[in-house]
């Protein structure tokens, strides 16, 4: 899907417009799933589906042939049940909250258990259902951030009564470093990961996320699970991103004015112009999840040419240096580009010393949001219809 379309004027009042192609999100997730055929791919929608929507995104992930689904919280799972069909499988990534095991059985929701006392937890509540209940088990790795501890695992191996009443659906974990594939760290938690699943040798695995998918294939197992590689992500921090972009950017022109060299520009006077400058104020800020730490660093983009954002990004406006534009170039309304063809996520997020993820997912909810698809009419929605 072309994705330039005509943004070089604001229309209809809004400050930014965020176009988010739906035919690139579902090619990108029937590119991933052709890497491993013999592999079920998921998809992570967690976080509002990184920012972009995941009452949108999650039907036309379905529509691809996507059947399971990870959110992060119990709140994201419940909202997105009444979203998709039914066959759809829904995993909470965080496990079991107190109180949540009644709304997981009843709405068919799979927790991720990731220690004995999650596990406790759903196994109660099972026997107090008199059924078993499906589950994820996942297992630490080596990231030392979710999942049961080697302790644990000694402990369900003494013990296997612990798992009486859970239906194990697959046993996961997360790599930590796949995003390098060199790194040494993939093939160290590979062969914990392998050893660990001998305690379950009729579970099915779910190991690779985006980073993973580009792995060898010692990491597909049964189910793949990509997160930002779906959104255009680029999933290995050393290679060319195979994936097509989904998302871009453009932010209207507030106000333009010429000033003379030794003019201080914006909050702390953190820029001194060094000559006479043109500069442009945007509608957007870190508010809109354009990050402070692009003051004096990141820029925009307009037909090519570079604009550096000049002094400190305010909350809902910031400057950029317009004068390797022709006079009159820019003016009230006018866009420029912060996302799209001439900026990737991963340009401004070096540029803001941070991620792709972070970049994505922080993007406000005051852009003006519209929808493209092959072979649909485009759906335009402010954000607040899009987020809920």
């Amino acid at each position: 899907m072309d994705m330039t379309i005509n943004r070089q004027k604001a229309s209809g009042g809004a400050s930014g417009y965020l176009t988010i192609d739906l035919g690139a999100l579902r090619d990108n997730y029937l590119s991933l799933k052709a890497r491993a055929p013999g592999a079920v791919t998921s998809a992570v929608v967690k976080a509002n589906a990184y920012g972009l929507g995941a009452d949108v995104v999650a039907p036309v992930l379905y529509d691809a042939g996507c059947r399971h689904f990870f959110v992060a919280h119990i709140d994201e799972a419940l909202a997105l049940r009444l979203r998709i069909p039914g066959d759809a499988a829904l995993f909470v990534l965080n496990g079991l909250q107190p109180g949540n095991e009644t709304s997981c059985a009843a709405m068919n929701i799979t927790p991720v258990i990731n220690s004995l006392e999650q596990l406790a937890q759903w196994a109660s509540h099972a026997a107090a259902l008199g059924k078993p209940l499906p589950a994820a088990l996942q297992i630490d790795t080596g990231m030392s951030r979710l999942g049961m501890a080697p302790q644990e695992l000694e402990t369900l191996k003494t013990s296997p009564h612990l798992l009486d009443g859970i239906d194990i659906t697959f046993v996961m974990s997360h790599l930590a470093c796949a995003d390098e594939p060199e790194h040494a760290a993939n093939a160290d938690q590979l062969s914990v990961m392998r050893r660990a699943i001998q305690m379950f040798p009729d579970a099915p695995v779910c190991f690779a996320n985006s980073g993973g998918i580009f792995l060898s294939a010692d990491y597909h197992n049964a189910v793949m699970r990509p997160g930002i590689a779906l959104y255009g992500g680029a999933p290995s921090s050393v290679r060319p991103n195979p994936m097509k972009p989904v998302v871009r950017l453009d932010v209207a022109v507030v106000q333009t004015r010429t000033v003379p060299a030794g003019t201080l520009v914006g909050y702390g006077g953190s820029l001194r112009t060094t000559g006479e400058t043109r500069l442009a104020t945007l509608a957007a800020g870190y508010a809109d999840g354009l990050p402070r730490s692009l003051s004096n660093s990141g820029a925009a983009y307009f037909n090519g040419v570079r604009l550096p954002i000049a002094g400190r990004v305010s909350m809902d406006s910031m400057s950029i240096d317009i004068s390797a534009l022709p006079e009159g170039t820019l003016t009230h309304g006018s866009l420029v580009q912060l996302i799209g063809p001439d900026q990737s996520l991963e340009d401004i997020a070096e540029d803001a010393g941070t991620i792709a993820y972070e970049i994505l997912t922080g993007l406000g909810h005051r852009y003006r949001r519209t929808y493209i698809q092959q072979d649909m009419p485009a759906a335009t929605g402010n954000a607040t219809n899009a987020d809920e």
